[in-house]
């Protein structure tokens, strides 16, 4: 539902996306992670029709955003950096704005302007010029935009910046409800955003895609991947009889709290083995945990070091 193949943007002498090709289906919401600078706004911008490709196409629902941008501007819903919108307008001028741009009239568009206002809890702020607004209710307001006309496709760039802990949880639960039957590009500098919301990951780098997967699939990429890690007293002693293990690695200790990780070699399980030695030496152990892998671990890895592209 949203393809793009070979997609490049140059600025001048700088290569600010290249050669990037993205496939995202219906039901599917991807991730689109990278540093800044990575590439990422130009290529939503790209998708979205904002930004002309300098080479390579991009598609929604079927059509090219060049050769055919009206039914692919009509098939998408974008929510762009910085959430702009008309500052003073009102949130309700706005957003019956939008739907006349939409092309939705009457009945239908009072309704699903209803719909919207009660979904992102709007009704307090509707005859509120825009920039009296806070950050969160402005992002909330142009989220609703991007709703309004109920797209197959979305784009969300930082949909949840400026919202507090349970309006993050309301964003979240609404991009989950909606993404069985919509393919969702959701670009985001929080890690935990992703877990919570994705069902795909993309890290770009330089402009390059660099890994693309499930989170899992990426988090086994991870050298946390597989690692127990507890809290409890330690001394030299047990860190060298851990470190001794036939199948551990290496034996790190956290300096602020203490706790302590054991990494196995490549392809080990190593639970069984800690957990009998700490057994072994009276050690009381206020947590144990295998470590499924730390996305945050792949994603340093990845944009410090750039590698060429890797699928898991």
């Amino acid at each position: 539902m949203i393809e793009t193949e070979r997609l490049g943007k140059r600025y001048g002498a700088l290569q600010a996306v290249d050669d990037l090709n993205l496939c995202v289906a219906k039901g599917q919401v991807l991730g689109l992670l990278g540093p800044n600078g990575a590439g990422k706004s130009s290529s939503m911008r790209m998708i979205a029709g904002f930004l002309l490709p300098s080479s390579g196409r991009a598609r929604v629902c079927g059509h090219d955003v060049v050769r055919d941008p009206v039914p692919a501007r009509r098939a998408l819903g974008y929510l762009p950096e910085g959430a702009p919108s008309y500052g003073e307008m009102s949130v309700r001028e706005f957003l019956l704005f939008i739907a006349r741009v939409r092309g939705l009239r009457g009945i239908p568009r009072n309704r699903r302007l209803d719909e919207i206002v009660a979904l992102l809890q709007l009704q307090s702020v509707l005859e509120q010029p825009i920039e009296t607004l806070s950050k969160g209710f402005r992002r909330r307001v142009c989220l609703a935009q991007a709703l309004l006309h109920d797209p197959p496709a979305l784009i969300l760039d930082e949909p949840t910046d400026g919202l507090d802990p349970n309006q993050q949880r309301e964003v979240h639960a609404l991009i989950r409800g909606m993404a069985h039957d919509r393919a969702i590009i959701l670009c985001t500098h929080a890690l935990n955003e992703v877990r919570t919301v994705c069902n795909r990951v993309a890290i770009l780098s330089n402009g390059k895609l660099r890994a693309e997967g499930t989170p899992a699939e990426l988090e086994a990429q991870s050298r946390y991947h597989g690692a127990v890690s507890f809290q409890a007293p330690t001394n030299a002693l047990l860190r060298e009889l851990l470190a001794r293990l036939p199948e551990v690695d290496s034996v790190e200790v956290d300096a602020g709290d203490g706790r302590v990780t054991v990494f196995p070699r490549p392809g080990k399980y190593i639970l069984g083995e800690v957990q009998r030695l700490l057994e072994a030496q009276h050690v009381h152990v206020e947590e144990l945990q295998l470590e499924r892998g730390r996305l945050e671990d792949v994603f340093r890895r990845i944009t410090e070091h750039p590698a060429p592209a890797k699928a898991a």
